[in-house]
């Protein structure tokens, strides 16, 4: 089988940042955000990344292949404006039917690929805390925690 990345069309992409968008929310939901604090930094985040529809400078998103199947997305561009140099993986997703079988592993590693070839010196990315199954993929690929958020929900009663 042979894992490769396709650049999206068109009509991919739009679709894509309708479903990414509201998958987002729902992550921040489930890591504890209120849901309208969750869809107001998606939009702005959307605003700011997407202008006009289209990515910003630098963000590329891909269809993950396996042969000529698609099974998944990749999504990686630069971690801000000011710091082009840095590569960010915005999001990385193999379709439900294509899980367990190490295609997110493939899909990292063509991240990192891409990130080279574009010149980055590093490439970093966001995980919730939740997802422990992708925290043990990146640890095993090697990458490190530099920062973590921590909460307790805390009862009326104290």
């Amino acid at each position: 089988m042979t894992t490769y990345l396709r650049p999206l069309a068109d009509e991919e992409l739009r679709a894509w940042m309708i479903d990414e968008r509201e998958d987002y929310v729902n992550h921040r939901v489930r890591a504890g955000e209120r849901p309208e604090e969750a869809r107001r930094i998606a939009d702005e985040q959307h605003a700011t990344l997407f202008p006009g529809g289209r990515p910003a400078p630098g963000h590329r998103l891909f269809r993950l292949m396996e042969d000529d199947e698609p099974v998944g997305w990749l999504w990686i561009g630069p971690r801000t404006p000011d710091h082009p140099e840095d590569c960010w993986v915005w999001d990385v997703v193999v379709d439900e039917p294509h899980r367990g079988r190490g295609l997110g592993r493939a899909a990292m590693l063509l991240a990192e690929e891409e990130a080279r070839a574009s010149g980055a010196g590093e490439i970093g990315l966001n995980v919730f805390g939740c997802n422990t199954v992708a925290r043990r993929l990146y640890e095993s690929l090697g990458y490190e925690t530099v920062s973590m958020q921590m909460r307790k929900q805390l009862s009326a009663q104290g």
